[in-house]
């Protein structure tokens, strides 16, 4: 089974019971599927295409979070933390951060950098390796604190 027939079969699931935060959650989600179908103009979208946009997905309800814990709306923020574990869920497992780092600086090695001008190079291709699996904001803060 694909993520995208993945996603339809729990949207429905939500449907018949009436999972409303599920249901909005994945609405959105395949909302957003569809368009980036339709821009590439294909009826579905293969996993290598999905994973982008669920993690584009993940990236704007953190954002969102900062947002609205900044501003005091901490009923908003509880919402979008909930949509955020459901479309987590969709995407492989995460890596800790003691295997990041350690991933990380092994790549670093392999790569030869050793100094922060090689940052970009050594970023993108452990961005690569690790599609779905870290995020690259956490990718960042771990070769920042070996690229010194």
């Amino acid at each position: 089974m694909s993520l995208q027939q993945k996603i339809d079969a729990d949207l429905k699931a939500a449907m018949i019971a009436k999972d409303a935060a599920r249901l909005s959650t994945l609405r959105f989600l395949k909302s957003a599927l569809k368009y980036a179908a339709i821009e590439k103009k294909a009826d579905t979208l293969a996993d290598a295409d999905v994973q982008p946009i669920i993690q584009k997905q993940i990236k704007q309800r953190r954002e969102s979070i900062d947002q609205f814990e900044k501003g005091g709306r901490r009923d908003l923020a509880d919402k979008e933390k909930a949509e955020l574990v459901i479309l987590e869920g969709y995407l492989p497992k995460q890596l800790s951060d003691a295997e990041l780092a350690a991933f990380v600086a092994a790549e670093a090695k392999a790569a030869g950098a050793l100094s922060k001008k090689d940052f970009g190079r050594v970023m993108k291709l452990v961005g690569e390796k690790l599609k779905g699996q870290a995020d690259s904001r956490r990718v960042s803060e771990a070769l920042g604190k070996i690229l010194q």
